[in-house]
């Protein structure tokens, strides 16, 4: 009889304890998971931002490196042969905090260059005592294949924040930093314009596109019947960060042949949107080549 006395525990139950609760059944694979945890955002267990950064945190599993690294088209990179004006600029119109460095007499990736080593050099703007060899950090190179967690636990374990995208034979083929990493588990800031994933190119109207800056460009060709050249760029937004020489900012524009094509979307590494219309008749340039 003295058990009816007892008085139920007047803590509040932490979120922790109401979603334990729910798991009553417990889960066997990823999807029961899941909908148990949308069915405690629908009961208010869960808020949706809680929910998504849970469903992007699984997604990561599943995930390889070639699905979000930056093209090797659209990286900004340095030379281990260029003097400190020359970096210093680079920097500057950039504004990355990394850069992969290029051996002085080819196209391979030899360090890793941290803006912030740069400050004591551009306080005494010696360059007969710069070196970019000193200063650069080794960089580190992972396969396209690697699943992003591990890629994840492996940035955390060494505190790096960069690596070199390999393919099967060794190659630099891209780029991919923690904060790409991040940014699948937290997700990006929705644009206005959106495409569909299974494309690359979105018509807007009788006069433009929303293109993806990640579209080959063949198949930009083919779809506009235009002859751009591919044989150093494979991207259209490759194509457009080689005629421009920086990454540009939002509604920057550049003619190249007949098209005008505008930055909707970019941030300070990469261009991710394009809008591309018929250029001007008196603006119209030769193709990029």
């Amino acid at each position: 009889m003295a058990d009816e006395h007892i008085s139920p525990d007047p803590r509040p139950r932490s979120w922790i304890d109401r979603i334990a609760q729910i798991f009553s059944d417990e889960p066997t694979d990823t999807k029961s998971l899941l909908e148990l945890l949308r069915n405690a955002e629908q009961d208010k267990v869960l808020d949706t931002d809680a929910l998504s950064i849970i469903e992007g945190a699984l997604q990561v599993s599943n995930m390889q490196v070639r699905e979000i690294m930056i093209p090797r088209p659209q990286v900004v990179s340095v030379s281990a042969r260029n003097t400190l004006e020359e970096v210093l600029d680079t920097v500057v119109k950039v504004s990355h905090s990394r850069f992969p460095v290029l051996a002085e007499n080819s196209d391979s990736v030899v360090g890793i260059l941290l803006a912030k080593d740069l400050l004591r050099y551009a306080v005494q703007r010696d360059n007969e005592a710069f070196d970019l060899k000193d200063i650069m950090r080794p960089a580190t190179f992972v396969p396209e294949s690697k699943r992003l967690n591990v890629l994840l636990r492996e940035f955390r374990e060494t505190r790096h924040h960069m690596a070199i995208v390999i393919d099967e034979y060794g190659s630099p083929c891209g780029v991919v930093t923690i904060e790409d990493v991040l940014e699948q588990i937290v997700g990006e800031i929705d644009d206005e314009y959106d495409v569909d994933d299974e494309s690359y190119i979105k018509k807007v109207d009788g006069k433009s596109h929303i293109v993806k800056a990640l579209t080959p460009i063949a198949d930009f060709n083919e779809y506009f019947g235009s002859d751009f050249d591919d044989h150093e760029v494979d991207t259209i937004g490759g194509l457009v960060l080689q005629h421009l020489n920086h990454i540009p900012e939002r509604d920057e524009t550049a003619i190249i042949g007949n098209f005008q094509f505008t930055i909707l979307n970019a941030d300070s590494r990469q261009i991710r949107l394009l809008r591309v219309q018929a250029a001007p008749a008196d603006a119209a340039t030769a193709p990029s080549s």
